[in-house]
């Protein structure tokens, strides 16, 4: 009976998170005992069954995370081997990104929309996207000097990497010369985003302005390719929860619970100041915009929980674009404004640039008045642009940043101690920013609409 299945699934679900939780938080008190790892398996056991009575891809990530934690804490040197899973769905995911964008934008603007339209929309979402990522870097401000967490940080040495030599590619100029492609082909094999989005902005618009007989091929090779990543997409989300547990297992058994205690305040204070813009900032702009928040959150879910167990936004991009368009987007605005906020509008990275920065001075024995703040607040709102596809995006920008405000960069290698913990809480934010983004800016066009039910939308049922 589905009455007796759903009963089945709650009582377990709720018996299971409470064996893992009670197991978990007794081991910060009596330490590594043989039966509290018991305890926390036997609550993973009444998950599993749980996940046999309602078979949702989003409920398997949420249980492979949950694995991975419990393997790297048991077993840390096993986990460490596993990052090769993680890697392959990582590979996997970004093989997809750069064909789908050029297949949904070009489709997007040569078939359903114009010259104009295209305008309007990047016109409207780069004014969204400097209006949230500035509150976001105020939040940032407001928490740290609230906690203070870097206030009494003793500074130890630490393993200096040769990262200072990496500040010159953040200069404006360069960034914007990066943004237009030299080559497709270099643009799509290095996963330039935002290359690729501008040669198909620039391609569908051309197709516009051609005759139908010619135009016609080409939109329906387009569309084929689109439809066919969807589906390229679909398959390789069964690997998620092996790359997600994976991914999580190593972040815990390379670094260690104990790894992070010294310099738990500033975790708390970036995990604070992430729930804080959430509550204050993208809330209120889905009430604002009328948009339907239960259904929203149950859209965002499944890329959210990629982008924090793997801690990559092109991991849950093509995900992202696959629920939003799901939800309503319709998928030239989709394909246009969740590309293009991967550089503008990276709310989680700016939030915790600002965190990390007054952090850096705190730490340093360093007062900076408000003023010196604000302007260390604007410097950020240019250095953050782009920070995408720079390896180790923070480290950079921080350094740039610490050159331009003169701050020392001691305390910020300080900081790689927890950035992989800190790093998986503000991309799953920027994932969450940018498919509202995109919800915002149909809204704003008055596109968005109710979605039509598909078998491909993230809440399918996984096969027996």
């Amino acid at each position: 009976m589905p009455g007796d299945s759903s009963k089945t699934f709650h009582f377990s679900l709720i018996f299971g998170l409470l064996l893992f939780a009670l197991g978990s938080l007794l081991l910060v008190l009596l330490h590594a005992h043989p039966w509290l790892g018991a305890l926390r398996w036997a609550g993973l056991l009444a998950l599993f069954y749980a996940g046999l009575q309602k078979r949702t891809l989003t409920y398997w990530i949420f249980f492979a995370m949950l694995v991975g934690l419990e393997l790297g804490l048991d077993a840390p040197k096993f986990a460490t081997h596993l990052r090769v899973l993680s890697d392959i769905f990582l590979r996997l995911i970004k093989v997809i990104v750069a064909p789908l964008i050029l297949g949904t934008l070009v489709t997007g603007i040569a078939s359903h929309g114009s010259i104009s339209k295209v305008g309007r929309i990047g016109w409207k979402s780069l004014l969204y996207f400097e209006a949230v990522t500035t509150a976001a870097l105020f939040i940032g401000v407001a928490v740290i000097n609230t906690t203070r967490a870097g206030v009494g940080v003793a500074l130890t040495a630490t393993a200096t990497e040769p990262a200072a030599q990496s500040v010159a590619t953040l200069r404006w100029d360069d960034f914007l010369l990066h943004i237009f492609p030299e080559n497709i082909a270099k643009a799509v094999a290095e996963n330039q985003i935002l290359q690729v989005a501008v040669f198909a902005i620039l391609f569908g618009i051309a197709l516009l302005q051609v005759p139908e007989k010619l135009r016609q091929p080409m939109l329906n090779l387009a569309e084929s390719l689109t439809q066919v990543m969807f589906r390229f997409t679909n398959i390789v989300m069964y690997f998620a929860p092996i790359g997600v547990g994976a991914a999580i297992a190593y972040t815990v058994g390379h670094l260690g619970i104990s790894a992070l205690l010294p310099l738990g305040k500033l975790v708390l204070t970036a995990y604070a100041g992430l729930i804080a813009f959430l509550l204050l900032v993208l809330l209120p702009i889905i009430l604002l915009t009328r948009l339907p928040l239960a259904r929203f959150l149950k859209s965002v879910a499944e890329p959210a929980t990629i982008a924090f167990a793997t801690s990559s936004s092109e991991a849950a991009l093509p995900r992202a674009m696959e629920s939003m368009e799901a939800f309503g987007v319709p998928r030239e605005i989709v394909a246009f404004v969740i590309p293009a906020g991967y550089s503008f509008n990276l709310d989680g990275s700016t939030l915790y640039l600002a965190i990390a920065s007054v952090f850096v001075a705190q730490a340093a024995g360093i007062h900076m008045t408000w003023p010196q703040q604000l302007a260390m607040v604007f410097t950020l709102m240019l250095t953050s642009k782009g920070v995408a596809g720079v390896p180790r995006a923070v480290l950079v920008v921080l350094l740039a940043t610490a050159s331009t405000l003169h701050l020392p960069t001691e305390p910020i290698f300080l900081i790689l101690g927890v950035d992989a913990l800190i790093d998986m809480a503000r991309t799953s934010v920027n994932v969450t920013g940018n498919c509202l983004a995109s919800a915002v800016i149909a809204r704003w066009e008055h596109s968005l609409h109710e979605p039509e039910p598909s078998p491909t939308s993230q809440n399918a049922m996984l096969p027996s």
